[in-house]
């Protein structure tokens, strides 16, 4: 796969990973880039949550370790800098459209 194609093509898996995972983190009110947070929710703590929804809950955090395979895979294929710089600008993008809904006001990146 061609350099630039192999990077379109992580690029859209780790966007749309990222974006699902962001979606499933706003419905169940998980402020996602909080310190803790993604770890309570990998640890299947639902009171992490500020709104009951188990099927959302569940989701994110099938997401979440999906969304770790991924990056590991984009890391072997792509290398670490390349993949850094691709989920940045994805987060990125995210916090744009999601604003302080997702946590992480404190300037977090």
């Amino acid at each position: 796969m061609g350099d630039k194609v192999q990077q379109e093509w992580w690029g859209h898996q780790l966007d749309a990973v990222m974006e699902q995972i962001a979606r499933e983190a706003w419905i169940c009110d998980v402020k996602l880039l909080d310190p803790g947070m993604i770890e309570a929710v990998l640890q299947d703590n639902a009171a992490a949550c500020g709104s009951t929804n188990p099927v959302a809950f569940k989701k994110l955090r099938d997401l979440l370790m999906m969304g770790f395979v991924v990056r590991e895979k984009a890391f072997d294929r792509m290398g670490a800098d390349e993949a850094d710089a691709m989920i940045r600008v994805i987060r990125e993008s995210l916090q744009k459209r999601f604003g302080d809904r997702l946590g992480g006001a404190s300037g977090r990146t």
